[in-house]
C-alpha cells in the first residue's frame, strides 16, 4: 500500500469494491431475475473482506451458475479495491 496520505479511505475502499461486485451480478442476471442479493464489505486495518450473497430464479444466459457468479463478483470486488491502491 502507498502512503497514508495517498491511500483512499476505508468509505471509498467499500464503495468501490460493493460497485464492482454489483456490476458483475447485474451483468451477469437481469434485474427483474434477482429475487434477492446482499453484497457485505469490510475494510479494516488494510484488510478487506467481501461477501456476496445471491438468489436468483434463473442460470445466466451462458450458463453461468449463480456460485460462480458470486466468486466473479467478490474477484472482481477485489480487484478493483487493488487498482484503487496501484497493486
Amino acid at each position: 500500500m502507498g502512503t497514508e496520505a495517498t491511500d483512499p479511505s476505508a468509505e471509498t475502499v467499500v464503495q468501490t469494491a460493493s460497485e464492482a461486485a454489483e456490476g458483475v451480478l447485474f451483468s451477469a442476471y437481469k434485474q427483474s431475475a434477482v429475487r434477492d442479493y446482499d453484497v457485505t464489505v469490510i475494510f479494516e486495518d488494510g484488510i478487506l473482506e467481501v461477501d456476496v450473497y445471491l438468489n436468483v430464479s434463473e442460470e445466466t444466459d451462458d450458463g453461468r451458475s449463480p456460485e460462480t457468479v458470486t466468486e466473479q463478483a467478490v474477484e472482481a470486488a477485489e480487484a478493483a479495491v487493488d487498482d484503487l491502491f496501484g497493486v
